[in-house]
């Protein structure tokens, strides 16, 4: 005779509660703290963060205590003169940028990353926006503690200015934007191209180096579209008066936010398609 064990509960019982570790699963918040404590706690990350923000204020100070009235200088814009460093400082958060997604393959860490997101893409969205939201903020509040720096010696000067004045804050919040969107198209290269040499190569050749050589070209409408390739794009936004030979900065931050959403739908698109 077999028996049979009633699952029934008695009245008034109440259910048993779930496990805790059926309360686990992958959300959008977990992934972006899960690529936040990926990202600070990563010696490199640190290296070209405080490499980026010495090199914008230290230049920033040095053009300030040495710039001169009348001087050859006279007519750069002066967010353009305090800020000169920013040509530094993007190649650090380039190589930032590039190590954030290609320097996984290169460790076998995005074997993991994907495993635990089987879905891929909420990882590169969460790698894009934390690097977006971290650069950004560093990189405004490194611009204007350099501006209020530089000005200290440029008070007197013909260059001297003010966050009052009719387009600084929007230049220097600008310039900001323009070294987050230029790592973010680094970013997106990397995780294109997987590989960190690769990437930087791309990025070198493409972006820094295509430019000056279809300006050599003698054609106007090669002239007209190198103004919206991203280093064009990302002066203009650095400036509080006109540039010549730039587009305004409304145009500017929608070409050069569209070279890295671009990159980064590439990015998708080959992440979706291709083994690990």
């Amino acid at each position: 005779m077999t028996t049979t064990h009633s699952t029934r509960r008695p009245p008034g019982a109440t259910a048993p509660s779930p496990s805790p570790s059926s309360s686990y699963g992958v959300t959008s918040t977990r992934i972006l703290r899960s690529e936040w404590h990926k990202l600070h706690s990563l010696r490199s990350t640190w290296i070209t963060v405080i490499s980026a923000v010495v090199m914008v204020l230290v230049i920033g100070l040095i053009m300030g205590a040495t710039y001169t009235s009348g001087g050859g200088d006279s007519d750069v814009d002066t967010i353009v003169l305090t800020l000169y460093g920013s040509m530094l400082g993007q190649l650090c958060l380039v190589v930032l940028g590039i190590l954030m997604t290609a320097g996984e393959y290169a460790t076998g860490m995005i074997r993991s990353s994907l495993t635990a997101v089987p879905a891929r893409l909420p990882v590169l969205w969460a790698k894009a926006t934390v690097f977006a939201a971290t650069v950004f903020t560093v990189m405004f509040a490194t611009a204007l503690v350099t501006f209020a720096a530089a000005q200290a010696f440029l008070h007197d000067t013909d260059q001297a200015a003010s966050l009052t004045d009719p387009g600084i804050v929007r230049a220097l919040a600008g310039n900001a934007a323009a070294l987050t969107l230029m790592g973010l198209l680094a970013l997106g290269l990397g995780a294109l191209l997987r590989s960190v040499p690769g990437a930087i190569g791309a990025f070198i050749g493409g972006v820094m180096v295509l430019p000056e050589i279809l300006g050599m070209l003698p054609y106007d409408a090669v002239e007209r579209a190198i103004m919206y390739f991203p280093t064009q794009a990302a002066g203009a936004l650095g400036s509080a008066t006109p540039i010549p030979g730039t587009v305004s900065p409304g145009p500017a931050l929608l070409a050069l936010s569209l070279w890295a959403g671009t990159t980064l739908a590439a990015a998708a698109l080959a992440l979706n398609r291709r083994d690990v």
